[in-house]
């Protein structure tokens, strides 16, 4: 059971997430009336309204909120799976965790140095 609300736990989340992605690139910034401020339009001030939060800045705000809820359930919901090992290496039978003897370093080979040529009187 525990994994089943893990799992949609997890599909909230990657859900929200994208949500507020969407909201947040929907938004209007700003910085972008700045251009009137100097002349180009009508505009009270050089950021734009400092009025009352819209709908969509709003909704961002609760998804944000529901998203850090969600991740704070699903790591409660991770670190509380029965059964399992603190850590991986933990699940390894003992076996396989002993460490491997210590070899040096493999030296690649060296080329022997030249000899010269002796010659070899006729």
């Amino acid at each position: 059971m525990n994994d089943t609300w893990f799992n949609v736990g997890i599909v909230v989340h990657v859900l929200i997430a994208a949500a507020i992605i969407g909201l947040v690139l929907l938004q209007h910034g700003k910085g972008a009336d700045m251009g009137s401020g100097f002349g180009g339009g009508a505009s009270g001030s050089l950021f734009g309204a400092t009025g009352s939060a819209n709908f969509l800045s709003r909704t961002t705000a609760v998804l944000a909120t529901v998203f850090f809820l969600t991740s704070l359930g699903l790591a409660y919901l991770a670190s509380q799976k029965p059964g399992e090992e603190a850590s991986v290496v933990d699940r390894l039978p003992a076996a396989q965790q002993k460490a491997p003897p210590a070899t040096p370093a493999a030296q690649p080979d060296k080329p022997a140095p030249a000899q010269p040529e002796k010659s070899v009187p006729q």
